[in-house]
């Protein structure tokens, strides 16, 4: 079979399919319905200094290809996730990498701090761009200056791998790639959620509590894919890419456009196992067509000779 396994900034991944953070829970929510041993990775719901009891409902709604979530980052906080949720992922045979969101640099620098001091946790994926808070989320994603005043200030506290999650939101996100590995980031994620709304028209009122809300599914694979096609291309360090994977065909679409390894995220409420059917999925493309390493697929998109729109933009 091909090879599957590989590291990503030095950490030992099983194969090239994480599950992405926010549709997994902790790791333990999903333990007697798939696997996780064989996943590549889990990254963790987003973990914030004290508990977030997130947005008031309704705040998800299903649209055509779809799903918008207002969650709002509601989670158990870092102290608990440390002593009820991280004795159960040290005992999975998989990478775990830990989510962090906050409302001020300060929080993120104090989270990680805790985190570092714990053992089981391979790197940090840090969430700089949920379109669905009121404090930090967007106010950091869509501004350059932040992105690398964060990465900077988090760089120094933590050996481990840091991951940048980046938003679609903004014109030029290889702007936000490349001020996030200048700083010391050892991977950029992309994408998170688009901004998105529904309407109820009998009552003509939004659907989401908060109007607006995080877009994710297979109706946004295509922006994804342009948004991992432009940043691999601008920067060095690993693109994990994110949006709309519900298959192996569209994670090796990922893969050929540049990304390293994908996150599945909203196909994950369809099926738990899904990232491990995909994982399959990959390396049996590869056995079809006598690839024998999934790290083959990487980058290798044949983009002809036309000018796209991307390259008329940098």
């Amino acid at each position: 079979m091909a090879r599957s396994s590989f590291k990503l900034a030095g950490v030992p991944l099983k194969n090239r399919v994480l599950v992405a953070s926010g549709t997994y829970g902790y790791g333990d929510d999903c333990r007697d319905l798939a696997d996780p041993a064989l996943l590549g990775g889990i990254i963790t719901k987003s973990l914030s200094l004290k508990p977030r009891t997130g947005n008031p409902p309704v705040r998800i709604a299903e649209t055509p290809s779809g799903m918008l979530n207002s969650i709002g980052l509601a989670n158990i906080g870092v102290h608990r996730f440390i002593r009820e949720k991280l004795p159960f992922l040290k005992s999975v045979d998989t990478a775990v990498f830990a989510n962090i969101a906050a409302s001020t640099v300060e929080e993120y620098c104090e989270v990680l701090s805790l985190l570092n001091a714990e053992e089981g946790i391979d790197g940090y994926e840090i969430n700089v761009s949920c379109p669905n808070v009121r404090e930090g989320g967007l106010n950091f994603g869509t501004n350059v200056s932040s992105v690398a005043e964060i990465t900077r200030r988090l760089r120094p506290l933590t050996r481990r791998p840091l991951i940048i999650k980046l938003t679609p939101n903004v014109t030029h996100i290889a702007e936000f790639a490349r001020a996030a590995e200048a700083e010391g980031a050892d991977a950029v994620s992309v994408i998170n959620t688009l901004i998105g709304m529904a309407i109820d028209i009998r009552t003509r009122k939004p659907v989401l509590s908060t109007v607006t809300g995080g877009l994710s599914g297979p109706a946004i694979k295509p922006v994804a894919l342009a948004k991992v096609y432009e940043t691999a291309r601008a920067v060095r360090i690993p693109v994990l890419g994110i949006g709309g994977i519900a298959s192996a065909s569209d994670a090796i679409e990922f893969l050929l456009a540049g990304a390293t390894a994908v996150q599945v995220g909203t196909a994950n409420f369809i099926d738990p196992a899904a990232g491990i059917t995909i994982a399959a999925g990959i390396a049996a493309y590869c056995d079809q067509n006598g690839i024998d390493d999934t790290g083959a697929l990487v980058g290798a998109l044949d983009a002809g000779k036309g000018v796209s729109v991307v390259d008329s933009w940098l």
